[in-house]
Parts: C-alpha cells; structure tokens; sequence
C-alpha cells in the first residue's frame, strides 16, 4: 500500500519505477466521433475541441439548439459507420429505446457491422446507456484482434473481465451538487412541458421546441400515430372551424407524431365547432389522434385522450 511505502520513506523511488505502466497518447490532433449531439452530445464535443482534438458528429435528428452549439469546425456525417470508420475515440451520447434498430430503436445499436468497420485501436466511451452496445459483438472485435478499448460505467457480465475493457461505477449523480440540478432539471422540464407542450430530454417522444405564445393564443398539443393522413385531417378539422393558425411544429419519432399549433383565441366563431371543448372532442376523435391537450392563460388546461374509440376528458 502506498501509505505504508511513504512509511518506510520508499515512495517516491517506488512511483518512479512503475510510472512506465501508465503509457497512453495524447488527445490533441485526435478524432473524437460523437454519436448523439444533444445537449451532453455537443458539450462533449465543445470540450474535445478545447483540447485540440477534431470532431466528428453524427445525430439526424439534432436540434437548430444544438447545431448552433457546435464547434465550428465539427464535421457531420451521414451514418454512424462514417463514425466507427474515421476516428480514433466513439463517445456515445444517445437515449436508449428498448427495441430493434430496425423498428426505430436503439437496442444494440452498436453492433457487429459497425465495430468491425472502427479503427483497429479505436476507443469507445459509453456514458449513455450499457443496452446500446451488442456484448458479444464487442468481445468478438476484440478476440478478432482489434487493440481497441471498451470503456463505459455500466456493469456488463460479459465483458466485464475482458483486458481491453474498463468498467467503472455509475457515478453520474453522486454528488450533493448533481442530485440537487437533477432534481431541478426534471421539474423545469415537467413544468414546462405541462404549460407550454415542449419536449425535451425524452426517451420515447421526438424533442420540441417553440417560441413563446401570447396571453390571447390557444395552444393545441396532439399526440397522434405517425402515419400518413392524420396531421392533414387535424388541420382540416381546424379550417371547418374558421381558425387561424399563427404557427405550428410537427415532430416525430418512431411510431409516434407530436403537434403544437398556436390559435387565436378570439377565432372560434363561426364553422362547425361552437365551443373550444367541442374542437378538441373534434380533434381527437381524428382517425389516428392518440390525445390532445389544449394550454391558455384564461382557461387553463384540458386534456382528453380517445380510448378504444371513446372520448374521455
């Protein structure tokens, strides 16, 4: 132990002997690919750059936020082979959805075809989540001579004892500090997905973002199939009831569609619905509207959800 080395006055010849163990390389002038440019995604990428590395980024469904956050010299691929292919360090910065990449998810999304196509000594950090990378398929690269390194905080059976991995303890929140802002984190973005319908930070909805709206705007939340037909039908529903749309954001992912639009509040009066609580029975009755959620400064919030083909407030 050291304590007893500096005891017996033998520490500091001790470390020096050793210090030949602990060899790497540098970051600067290396490539850092950054699969997921969200909010850690593209921090991680601003810290790379800061200490000189080059920045790859892969992420198609990133937000305006993000891109603007970037490095200016980060340079954006089309696929996470590109990735694998052209860097010397992986930073994986995605959710994990528990499905087939295949259906939308992410599930062992770092597979076999991706490892074999990386750098023979590349290194692969995952700080996301231990589900998105396929075991056996990183044993594999390894046993098929690859000098890479798996490194990630998340226990894994089948690598753990692997000599090119190195597993730590999950200690993302185990601060005073960071249970405090995770706690905060998740209020502010409960809090203003329930007054103003945006979405961020969620596994299985596509993030959404928008301007704010005024105190005589009536803001719509829909959440519908993601399939062709649905979002026309809801407009169409609004048009028969003579609403002016002042603006709209439709996002997606996956199976699933979300739409915010912003209405005048003084429109509804004239066309098919008489009342704001006929509209949104209206609306979610649309072949496809899984719920709807209306948001205003003077009458509050209702939320109605169409169940086996029944309307329920």
């Amino acid at each position: 132990a050291m304590r007893e080395l500096g005891d017996k006055g033998e520490a500091r010849e001790k470390v020096e002997k050793i210090k030949s163990q602990f060899g790497g390389q540098e970051l600067k002038g290396k490539t850092l690919g950054v699969i997921g440019l969200g909010h850690i995604g593209s921090a991680t990428a601003r810290d790379a750059a800061a200490l000189g590395m080059n920045v790859v980024g892969y992420d198609p469904g990133m937000s305006i936020e993000s891109a603007l956050k970037l490095p200016n010299n980060t340079k954006l691929v089309e696929n996470m082979k590109s990735v694998f292919a052209n860097c010397d360090y992986v930073s994986l910065n995605i959710p994990y959805i528990p499905s087939d990449p295949s259906e939308g998810g992410t599930h062992g999304i770092i597979s076999r075809d991706l490892l074999m196509s990386a750098k023979k000594n590349c290194v692969i950090v995952n700080f996301a989540r231990g589900e998105l990378v396929d075991s056996e398929a990183m044993k594999d690269w390894f046993d098929s001579g690859s000098e890479g390194v798996y490194v990630s905080d998340f226990p894994d059976d089948l690598l753990y004892d692997h000599p090119n991995t190195i597993l730590l303890p999950h200690l993302g929140a185990s601060t005073e500090e960071a249970e405090d802002a995770a706690a905060s984190m998740a209020s502010n973005t409960i809090q203003n997905f329930l007054e103003n319908g945006e979405i961020v930070n969620s596994v299985n909805f596509p993030e959404t973002r928008l301007e704010s709206r005024g105190d005589t705007t009536v803001r719509i939340a829909i959440v519908n199939e993601n399939k062709t037909g649905v979002l026309a039908a809801i407009l169409g529903e609004l048009a028969n009831a003579n609403i002016n749309i002042l603006q709209q954001v439709n996002r997606s992912s996956s199976n699933i569609a979300y739409n915010v639009i912003d209405v005048e509040l003084d429109t509804l009066s004239e066309g098919k619905f008489k009342s704001w609580a006929e509209l949104q029975e209206g609306l979610t009755m649309v072949d496809g509207v899984i719920s709807s959620r209306f948001m205003n400064d003077v009458y509050g919030t209702g939320y109605a959800k169409k169940i086996e083909g029944n309307y329920y407030v």
